[in-house]
């Protein structure tokens, strides 16, 4: 299955926060051997929000979702997934215990009684309004869950929230997916050499071995090894064990100059 990331939120496109939920995801996936296929950004705009979800429900892969799950008037996502899927939106009655435990709990805190008919929790509550059918995703922080309908999960924007759910989701839910032998990336610096040179001995080896990408990252002015380009392969290490020489030797019938071996 591929792995794919939706982060909600005007804060995140505006640059009043910077993003740490893609960079997170990366490292939460490759620790188990796994990769990120793709990710969309969009602002708290509900058409555009739906019809990210709307392709997310749709594609088959594993997404999650990050922010906008609140009960706020600038919180979209619980209610444009309901739209998404031409669901209603429900009290989801687990949902509804633990935010009412969570209240309790912080009502104790300050030396007072919950009172379950204020205006307050009825808002509080709004956040276990989910579409029709929807699970819940546990939340190690503070119990207020997020939520999942197939394979697409929603959990808060907070990063402090919403890593330890994806985590969890992984490490569950996700458990068979994880790679005994971790996907590889294998490649070596190239010098004075170009893309359009290299790019014959790119297909031969992506022709020659299916399942391995063949990556060239061409850099003008590195610190250190000034203009070359980071040619390599990537997949999993089997594959890669012959894949790899041949790249090398590849290069050198070419007559190139590389340097540098890297392995992640």
């Amino acid at each position: 299955m591929n792995f794919g990331l939706i982060i909600v939120g005007d804060e995140i496109l505006s640059g009043k926060r910077a993003d740490m939920h893609m960079p997170k995801a990366i490292e939460l996936l490759a620790a188990r051997g796994l990769v990120l296929s793709w990710a969309h950004y969009v602002g708290d705009e509900p058409a555009r929000i739906i019809a990210d979800l709307r392709d997310a429900f749709e594609s088959g892969d594993v997404v999650f979702s990050c922010g906008g799950i609140g009960a706020t008037p600038d919180d979209h996502t619980r209610q444009c997934a309901a739209a998404a899927l031409g669901r209603k939106l429900v009290m989801h009655p687990e949902a509804k215990v633990l935010i009412t435990q969570r209240a309790r709990q912080m009502a104790a805190e300050q030396g007072k009684t919950l009172d379950e008919s204020h205006p307050d929790m009825h808002r509080r509550l709004q956040m276990g309004v989910f579409p029709e059918g929807a699970q819940i995703v546990p939340n190690p922080f503070n119990g207020i869950p997020g939520f999942s309908v197939e394979d697409v999960h929603f959990v808060p924007g907070f990063p402090v929230m919403a890593h330890p759910m994806i985590e969890l989701l992984l490490d569950t839910r996700y458990a068979h997916l994880h790679r005994q032998d971790a996907w590889q990336e294998r490649s070596v610096i190239v010098y004075g050499s170009m893309e359009a040179t290299l790019t014959p001995l790119m297909e031969q080896i992506e022709a020659q071995f299916p399942g391995v990408k063949v990556f060239s990252l061409p850099s003008m002015d590195h610190p250190v090894h000034g203009r070359h380009i980071e040619l390599g392969v990537k997949g999993m290490p089997a594959q890669l064990d012959a894949a790899y020489p041949l790249l090398l030797a590849g290069l050198a019938a070419y007559g190139v100059k590389f340097g540098p071996e890297l392995v992640r």
